[in-house]
């Protein structure tokens, strides 16, 4: 969000969860990334993505030229987001992470 690591997107055989990190929640000028999504500690969960995220990802021939041109799923939502999301419009990006979290 605006440059600054808000919070973390993981899919598992559960769902999907999203949780701000500490030090953004911390800091004095955090804003939520969506007003579906308020600043809180505890984690947010769904079975499907969330909404705000699901948004993100082109749609009609752009949808079509990423999943021809990387040989996507169209129902793979989480590899459409990572893949097609990294410079979208807005303040949010969505950037592919591995690792252990800081």
């Amino acid at each position: 969000m605006h440059e600054k690591w808000a919070g973390t997107l993981i899919e598992d055989e559960s769902g999907y969860h999203f949780q701000y990190r500490k030090e953004y929640l911390d800091d004095s000028k955090a804003e939520p990334i969506s007003l579906t999504i308020p600043l809180q500690e505890a984690p947010f969960q769904d079975k499907v993505l969330f909404p705000f995220f699901d948004g993100l990802i082109p749609e009609g021939w752009l949808l079509e030229i990423a999943e021809k041109n990387w040989k996507l799923n169209p129902r793979d939502r989480m590899g459409l987001l990572l893949t097609t999301c990294h410079d979208c419009i807005g303040a949010v990006s969505i950037i592919p992470f591995e690792g252990e979290e800081q």
